[in-house]
């Protein structure tokens, strides 16, 4: 329960050795020529997270389970994707649904890998994916208004609110600004999201840097680490051939590599962390002696909606949630020791949850 990040980028930017690493598959094929991912991979991977393990140990659940992130990983893009050069413009559409989309962005240099422009310049890069998605955007939008203006001669009045969300993201696509920039009324906010443009989600870039850069970044991740925090978008910095040996080794052996180059985690811990902060997303659990579970919701999620994510009954049929902090559900020992020492709250219907919250829900059938 996760969240859903699509992966684009240039040919040969690293894009599918990074899905390749972080999934621990071979799903995508990662070769020194353009195009060599042809058709959409989808990999999932578990959201790293030490206090699920301490909980089910606690708990002495039969199993643990964590949150699942979904990668979706595209053909490379090229100037005139979304006109057809190249095959990237086949695969735009599984990533419109989408949370968040990873930009891969070159930040190395190395003379046996050609770039498909002939320099490095992950600046550049950048504007080159972007400018494809407005474009893939525009003709998306542009698609849809003949269909619009006949449902509004029938006096269709939501077609009508539709048309004018498409008709304001069109005037900013035409400006040459992503989706992003488009002001949205909060009651428009529903509806907008609805027309899955690729530009209004959020950016997080993906700095494939060299194993030297890996624990410091360099002067190019730095450069896109300053356009991103100008823009207000999510950046990490990862050595994309560090993550593929990585996912090689045991856990020993990968602690031990991780120490040698200086950094304390792998790239993909800090990749998830950077794409949760981006979209404002927090985790809770549930824990018993069949299970422990993590669950993701957005910040600010009330426990019905919350306890929703595990089942619809659960927020219908909502009476109130037991819940611990996890501090204290540690230190107390789990649920009995919290209950005993007064640490287990009693939340209702507006009790908004935290991250970290150990809940069991009551509900109505």
């Amino acid at each position: 329960m996760g969240f859903k990040c699509g992966i684009v980028g240039l040919p040969n930017v690293g894009k599918s050795t990074l899905f390749n690493a972080l999934t621990q598959t071979a799903a995508a094929e990662a070769a020194n020529y353009p195009f060599c991912t042809i058709e959409p991979n989808v990999g999932e991977v578990s959201v790293p997270d030490p206090r699920i393990e301490k909980i089910g140990t606690i708990a002495k659940s039969a199993s643990v389970i964590p949150t699942r992130l979904t990668f979706v990983d595209i053909a490379g893009l090229v100037k005139g994707a979304s006109k057809g050069e190249g095959l990237g413009n086949q695969f735009l559409g599984h990533i419109r649904e989408v949370d968040a989309i990873a930009y891969v962005l070159r930040c190395f240099v190395d003379d046996d890998i050609t770039h498909v422009e002939g320099r490095i310049d992950p600046l550049s890069d950048a504007e080159t994916v972007e400018t494809e998605l407005m474009l893939a955007d525009l003709e998306s939008l542009e698609n849809r208004i003949p269909a619009l203006e006949k449902r509004i001669r029938g006096q269709d009045k939501e077609a009508k609110k539709t048309l004018a969300l498409v008709e304001a993201a069109l005037a900013v696509l035409r400006e040459g600004k992503p989706a992003r920039a488009v002001e949205i009324a909060p009651e428009d906010r529903r509806a907008f999201k609805q027309l899955q443009l690729l530009t209004s989600k959020p950016v997080l870039y993906v700095c494939n840097v060299d194993e030297a850069s890996a624990a410091t970044g360099n002067d190019h991740s730095r450069q896109v680490e300053a356009a991103a925090a100008a823009e207000g978008a999510g950046v990490v910095a990862i050595s994309a051939k560090i993550e593929a040996e990585l996912a090689q080794l045991s856990d020993e052996e990968r602690t031990e590599f991780l120490a040698e180059l200086g950094l304390e985690e792998p790239g993909l811990n800090r990749l998830i962390r950077a794409g949760y902060q981006l979209l404002g997303l927090i985790t809770y659990f549930t824990a018993g002696p069949k299970e422990a579970r993590a669950w993701t919701v957005p910040a600010g999620t009330a426990a019905p909606r919350a306890a929703g994510v595990i089942h619809t009954d659960f927020e219908h049929g909502f009476i109130r949630a037991e819940t611990i902090a996890y501090d204290d559900y540690v230190a107390c020992g789990g649920e009995s020791g919290a209950r005993d020492a007064g640490r287990m709250r009693l939340e209702g219907k507006d009790y908004i949850v935290q991250d970290g919250d150990v809940m069991h829900f009551r509900f109505a059938t």
